[in-house]
């Protein structure tokens, strides 16, 4: 079977990297999170005490920054690591959601961070969740899907994400928190968020993650049997 791309693009709390996870799983692709990568950026900068708007240290702080990924053997997840030290739990904080839509407006940042996805994907076989995948990252990936959903429904999930990590945050805040973020994402001068042409729309307010999962693996086995004809007719 051919290894091809899959981009998962969307807004905050759609459930885009529970899906993703699942699909890579299912088709034993590799899974990136590119939204972690950015929230690792975020996580460097505010405990380097490294102004956002300060660009000669943001770009220092980039090249002497190390982020990767490690498969944690017990859970089966990848982990972001931080310099080589695993910092999953840190970077899905409230303080970090609150702060990484205005790194990830940064140019740099963002270079810096789509050179290193491309390179991580450069041998396909992957599954990539965020903002931009299908339209500046991958944008000749051959699966593409945008996921949304109502804000409340979205701000629901986070809490409910949170408050399994301990972090008590009432709807009103995290409401706030989503709208902002949708706003800067979607005005950004940089790869903003939006949806690529061809990127199928999936609205995941009233449906369950295995439903989000097999709606993509469908899309995933239809693209491959298109191919397989083509390849055939050629």
């Amino acid at each position: 079977m051919k290894n091809i791309v899959i981009a998962i693009d969307g807004y905050s709390s759609c459930g885009k990297s529970t899906t993703a996870k699942a699909v890579a799983a299912e088709l034993g692709y590799a899974y990136i999170d590119t939204g972690a990568m950015y929230r690792g950026v975020t996580l460097y900068l505010l405990e380097h005490n490294i102004a956002f708007e300060d660009l000669p240290r943001v770009e220092e702080a980039l090249h002497n920054m190390q982020i990767t990924f490690k498969r944690n053997r017990r859970t089966g997840r990848n982990e972001l690591c931080l310099d080589g030290v695993i910092r999953e739990d840190e970077i899905r904080q409230m303080r970090i959601s609150n702060a990484v839509s205005e790194v990830s407006v940064i140019p740099a940042v963002r270079h810096a961070m789509v050179r290193q996805q491309q390179r991580m994907a450069r041998k396909r076989g992957v599954v990539m969740d965020g903002r931009d995948i299908g339209t500046t990252v991958f944008p000749d990936a051959e699966v593409k899907i945008f996921m949304t959903a109502d804000v409340h429904t979205r701000a629901m999930r986070r809490q409910v994400e949170l408050a399994t990590k301990g972090e008590q945050v009432s709807l009103d805040d995290i409401v706030q928190n989503l709208q902002k973020r949708d706003y800067l994402d979607s005005t950004r001068a940089e790869s903003p968020l939006r949806r690529a042409a061809d990127a199928v729309l999936l609205d995941t307010s009233h449906i369950t993650i295995d439903e989000q999962v097999d709606f993509v693996l469908e899309r995933v086995s239809s693209v491959l049997v298109d191919g397989l004809r083509a390849a055939e007719i050629g």
